[in-house]
């Protein structure tokens, strides 16, 4: 498994594309101010900026506007094979989804939390 980047989700995408590309300077690798999800490239290391919003949908969870009770980053998790990692992990792991195929990704993701409530999701590239 490799770690490949932090995600931070966000209320106000596109206030915050135009700030990391912007104002910080990172250099954009995917999306754009329209797309609801970038990822930024910047002295070796990837973050990538999404809509909190299309986040809880994603895991299936219903979005609220107070920051206190909703997923504030995520830790983004590269994989050889998604189905594998859920069938070696699913009885020592409460994952939140399934595999399932993200075709306008590109990617297969499943999503799980630590402990302590924090979010990760696994992919593989389609």
């Amino acid at each position: 498994m490799e770690l490949t980047h932090t995600r931070i989700l966000v209320d106000r995408y596109k206030e915050c594309f135009l700030f990391y590309r912007d104002v910080l300077g990172f250099k954009v690798a995917w999306g754009d101010e329209g797309s609801n999800y970038a990822d930024f490239e910047f002295g070796g290391v990837k973050l990538g900026v999404f809509d909190r919003r299309q986040m809880a949908a994603a895991i299936g969870e219903v979005y609220r506007s107070d920051k206190s009770q909703t997923d504030r980053f995520a830790l983004i998790f590269k994989v050889e094979d998604v189905d594998r990692a859920y069938e070696e992990w699913k009885e020592r792991v409460d994952f939140i989804t399934v595999p399932v195929e993200q075709e306008e990704w590109g990617i297969k993701v499943a999503h799980f939390r630590d402990p302590d409530g924090t979010l990760l999701e696994i992919y593989e590239n389609l």
